[in-house]
């Protein structure tokens, strides 16, 4: 099986899929004239200001959300792996990718607002959504639905779940079936409960272990701060093939960073336009802008933390192209959390291994939850015209299996299925978002508009941009003008 799946990615994680994540970003950052960067304070103000409503999470519900999808395994362990593979240079395309993919975020989160329908009572919205609505072509959203729907509730949970338990096992001793079984009952607990708990959950969880994990890793660096400087210049030389060590690498550097890094960030992938369309805001582009600043969050925030410890320590190995050793760093340790836990502990020996399990159990639990969030959005899609009670009750049941199954499973085949997961997805989702992004940069212009006019809180009303099927957007402006 691992060879088939080994196979699959060879055709899915093609050098196209890896150039094209980087053009597309880059594409969309000098179409919204670098708005990553000209909107960093209004990310920040628009993350507080939408409130939760009975159809709707607030802002910041819907940004904590995407971000325990977002802030995952991908954070420690993949990061790991990325070094691991292509050298220390990964991490900068890492970086890269997610300083452009935080325009592709914008793009995609804000078609996901606009399109937006409202299901038994819920805001629900997503790629499906915005390719059907936007742009008729119902059967390629139905082709996008039912990938994501097998990516996200049967193919990616268990890379998470591996991770954790691995983690678990390195740092306590406990046994992968154990770790299954606690996670299947705190899953079962959570995803039972709906839209409304998950919320509840991603809005507490997201952000301490965000911050515990960044502080964590500040301490590490900060013990280390004269390493800092080279640490910096090897990235750099790395990335470029000016390392005299990894020089040669440059090609896995790069393939590997962008892997790794949209995988973690998720831009372009269309998971994150799901959680974006739950949103109760008062234009679609204080969200985009809100998942883009979510982009930052996770790979320049929490993966840096990451790769800033894992090189000031020296605790990583890399393989070259040709499978021989290029660092050895870590005799015996396969590329991934260890490579996290041993920098933990070489600095905070006695607790480095254990906060790390700790932090990628939250990490990869939450994420599993924004699996499911996104899994049961996308049956939604596929049912919305019939009662789909008994098909969610399925997709829970083999959500919480596959986390069971990653448990014990070995790592190779859980990365493998994984990225086969984001690779489908995101190929289904960037081609959409190429050809329907007009809506999206139209909004982020009417948003800039009304600001320029002194608007603090920009209204937004489809028909005055020309953008047709937003149904739901036309009800809203109505009953605002009714209401005065």
């Amino acid at each position: 099986m691992q060879a088939t799946v080994d196979w699959i990615n060879g055709w899915v994680w093609s050098p196209a899929l890896v150039y094209l994540c980087l053009i597309v970003g880059l594409y969309f950052s000098i179409r919204t004239r670098f708005m990553q960067v000209r909107h960093i304070g209004e990310m920040v103000r628009a993350m507080f200001r939408g409130k939760s409503s009975a159809a709707g999470v607030s802002s910041f519900q819907a940004l904590t959300i995407a971000l325990s999808g977002r802030v995952g395994t991908g954070n420690i362990a993949g990061v790991a792996t990325a070094i691991g593979f292509g050298g220390p240079g990964a991490v900068f395309w890492m970086w890269m990718v997610a300083f452009l993919g935080a325009a592709t975020a914008y793009v995609e989160s804000a078609l996901g607002q606009i399109y937006k329908t409202e299901h038994h009572g819920l805001y629900r919205g997503g790629p499906a959504y915005y390719i059907e609505k936007g742009l008729g072509w119902r059967v390629y959203a139905i082709v996008f639905a039912v990938a994501t729907v097998f990516a996200c509730g049967v193919l990616l949970p268990g890379v998470q779940t591996n991770s954790i338990a691995a983690s678990m096992e390195n740092a306590f001793g406990v046994a992968p079936a154990v770790t299954g079984t606690i996670i299947v009952i705190l899953l079962g607990l959570i995803i039972f409960g709906g839209v409304r708990r998950i919320a509840q959950v991603t809005q507490v969880v997201v952000p301490f272990m965000a911050l515990g994990y960044i502080l964590a890793a500040a301490v590490v660096v900060a013990l280390n701060v004269d390493k800092v400087p080279e640490v910096i210049r090897l990235i750099l030389s790395s990335a470029v093939g000016l390392d005299a060590g990894f020089g040669a690498m440059i090609g896995l550097a790069i393939q590997w960073g962008v892997k790794r890094g949209v995988y973690s960030n998720e831009a372009g992938q269309g998971t994150g336009p799901h959680a974006a369309a739950a949103a109760e805001v008062p234009h679609p582009a204080a969200q985009g802008l809100v998942q883009a600043f979510s982009v930052y969050v996770d790979t320049l925030f929490v993966c840096s933390a990451t790769a800033f410890m894992v090189l000031i320590t020296g605790t990583y190995n890399v393989t070259g192209p040709d499978g021989a050793q290029v660092f050895t760093g870590l005799a015996n340790i396969s590329a991934g959390t260890g490579f996290t836990q041993a920098a933990m502990e070489q600095v905070l020996p006695g607790f480095g291994s254990m906060f790390v399990a700790v932090a990628l159990f939250f990490f990869a639990f939450t994420t599993v939850i924004a699996y499911y969030y996104i899994a049961e959005t996308n049956v939604a899609y596929l049912t919305r015209n019939l009662r789909s009670e008994a098909l969610i009750f399925v997709l829970r049941v083999a959500l919480i299996g596959s986390a069971l199954y990653g448990c014990v499973r070995t790592s190779d085949l859980a990365w493998g299925l994984g990225d086969i997961g984001v690779g489908l997805m995101a190929w289904l989702n960037i081609f959409a978002i190429l050809v329907l992004q007009k809506p999206a940069l139209l909004a982020l212009k009417d948003y800039e508009a009304q600001q320029a006019q002194g608007r603090l809180e920009p209204q937004f009303d489809p028909r005055a941009l020309g953008i047709v099927n937003a149904d739901l957007w036309v009800k809203i402006a109505d009953r605002r003008k009714r209401e005065g």
